[in-house]
């Protein structure tokens, strides 16, 4: 069965990139173009993991995990954030928030696909 990722940013030729990697790689991808389009989607329809950046207007990152893992059909997703900032005391707040992991921004095709493979057993 065809796992399914949703990709959260706010930056369009991110998710493009994201998505064309995933997708060549047998994955489904859903799209959201921040945090509250990311929750909304993550809360309606059934994803596998999520790959979220941090910096998003309307709902951040964090923000969007912390709602996330108030709702039921949160609890248990693996989150993974893809952001630019790689500052530690935003990673503890992340992992508190209820990340799995953070990978900075320019990633590889190769490192996404691993943590993927990774964060979905």
């Amino acid at each position: 069965m065809t796992k399914t990722i949703l990709t959260v940013d706010d930056s369009p030729s991110i998710r493009k990139m994201i998505a064309m990697t995933l997708q060549e790689a047998g994955y489904a991808v859903l799209e959201a173009v921040d945090g509250q389009d990311g929750l909304a989607k993550a809360t309606s329809a059934h994803v596998d993991a999520i790959i979220t950046d941090q910096n998003m207007p309307n709902l951040d990152g964090l923000g969007m995990i912390r709602a996330l893992r108030q709702h039921p059909m949160g609890r248990g997703v693996p989150i993974v954030v893809l952001s630019t900032d790689g500052d530690e005391g935003l990673k503890a707040q992340a992992r508190e928030a209820g990340a799995l992991g953070w990978m900075l921004k320019p990633f590889t095709q190769d490192k996404l696909l691993a943590v993927m493979k990774k964060v979905l057993g």
